[in-house]
């Protein structure tokens, strides 16, 4: 059987691609799927590769014959399906992936190793190295120089994760909301930022949000998640302090039970529902038994940030509680 063996090295800047006649058996079945995946002794396939689509424009004696050459970014997964992204108009992946049988790619996809070094790499290199600019003016406060950062990584690829991330932290930073939604209004059409890679920036972005009180937003974006992630305690717990900071004490209390089902033993959804619980916002019998006295263990904000209004009877439930 003839398989490709193709890899490349974004940091070095190297790739190689070839067709390699595999020897021996090397059939191993994926663990999950049970699907059996010929490795034939080659590498995981990875790197950039075309395909080609014929067409005809014109009529009559005019007609003529188009081949339009698509690049894809590729990868190998685990269960023998490659994931394939395309290449934007800056010849770096963007937009959606989806996966494709691996037969069906060593049939359609031809490797592009030179390609990917004389165009693809310096793309992605100029890209990353804008955004790890930015990250270091905004980690030292020089909030316009990182704004300047990231929209130069965005101008090579407007929808860049961490660039679009980047950027709405940048802005919440300084209380630009206006600017901030527009970020967000893009991301949460993005279904990449919500992968376990951005987890960390996804978390910031939200409670960010929240503490500038665009309360409304941070909601729909952890709502959105819910329904790209798989069960996570944390993020339920997100979603309750924003029903809370809402007035939603019947919301914050369904997602925060969610949380500490998952998680028991969460600190920080315990001492929210002790805290809840010692306002007289729990009813006898319900959810776990927790010690009104966990709620004391939350010290407040630094700076007084977080104010959780919580007072029984009120639209608005009020203590100083950090509970992030």
């Amino acid at each position: 059987m003839i398989d490709f063996e193709y890899t490349s090295n974004a940091e070095e800047g190297t790739a190689s691609g070839k067709a390699k006649n595999g020897g021996g058996d090397g059939r191993a079945a994926h663990p999950e799927s049970g699907k059996e995946v010929v490795r034939d002794g080659a590498e995981k396939i990875k790197g950039v590769f075309s395909t080609q689509t014929v067409g005809k424009v014109g009529t009559g004696t005019t007609q003529r014959k188009t081949i339009q050459k698509t690049y894809w970014d590729a990868e190998e997964l685990e269960d023998g399906q490659i994931s394939i992204q395309p290449l934007n108009v800056n010849y770096v992946p963007s937009g959606p992936k989806r996966t494709v049988e691996r037969e069906d790619f060593l049939t359609k996809f031809n490797p592009e190793p030179e390609f990917y070094v004389s165009t693809v790499y310096p793309a992605m290199k100029e890209m990353n190295t804008a955004i790890v600019r930015g990250e270091q003016h905004r980690e030292r406060g020089a909030a316009y120089s990182a704004e300047f950062e990231y929209k130069q990584a965005m101008a090579i690829d407007e929808e860049n994760v961490r660039a679009n991330f980047g950027l709405g932290l940048t802005y919440l930073d300084r209380g630009d909301q206006a600017k901030a939604n527009d970020i967000f209004e893009r991301l949460v059409g993005l279904e990449a930022a919500f992968e376990e890679e951005h987890k960390h920036l996804f978390n910031d972005f939200g409670i960010n949000m929240r503490k500038n009180k665009m309360y409304d937003q941070a909601l729909q974006y952890y709502l959105r998640a819910e329904e790209l992630v798989r069960n996570d305690e944390h993020l339920y717990h997100n979603i309750a302090r924003c029903y809370f900071e809402k007035g939603n004490v019947e919301g914050c209390k369904e997602y925060l039970l969610k949380s500490l089902q998952l998680n028991p033993n969460l600190e920080a959804s315990r001492q929210f529902w002790a805290y809840l619980k010692g306002k007289g916002l729990v009813r006898d019998g319900e959810g776990p038994e927790i010690p009104v006295e966990e709620a004391a263990k939350s010290a407040p904000s630094p700076g007084g940030g977080e104010e959780a209004k919580a007072t029984a009877g009120k639209k608005n439930p009020s203590a100083s509680i950090n509970l992030d």
